[in-house]
């Protein structure tokens, strides 16, 4: 057990305390990007089930348009959002937002076409 008065600093403030790490900074980006690959990947192919089940009832009416239209925004939004905060770099992560809004779209349109 680390004694108390070692977690501060000679004017009472709390002191830098060296944490163990388990792994690098450098491997934990890797697998955050990794992570973010994966499960931007499922995102992409979990919007198919929505539109084969509207497909296949030929019915939409179980589907807000706001709230699809407010996914739609909201994936446009930060993939700009990215795009600037990142010296206007076009990467994988504005690429991801820009697929989410495309099936957006794709899930919007198909609402319409059965509603209207």
């Amino acid at each position: 057990m680390i004694p108390l008065h070692d977690l501060l600093d000679t004017h009472g403030r709390p002191a830098d305390v060296p944490r163990p790490q388990l792994i690098s900074r450098e491997r934990y980006l890797q697998w955050l990007g990794w992570c973010f690959a994966f499960f931007s990947s499922l995102r992409v192919f979990s919007y198919l089930p929505t539109l084969w089940a509207i497909q296949q009832s030929a019915d939409s009416s179980q589907h807000s348009v706001l709230t699809w239209a407010t996914w739609l925004g909201a994936n446009l939004t930060m993939a700009a959002w990215l795009y600037e905060n990142t010296a206007r770099q076009f990467n994988r992560a504005v690429l991801v937002h820009l697929v989410n809004a495309g099936m957006c779209t794709a899930t919007l349109a198909l609402i319409a076409w059965y509603r209207w």
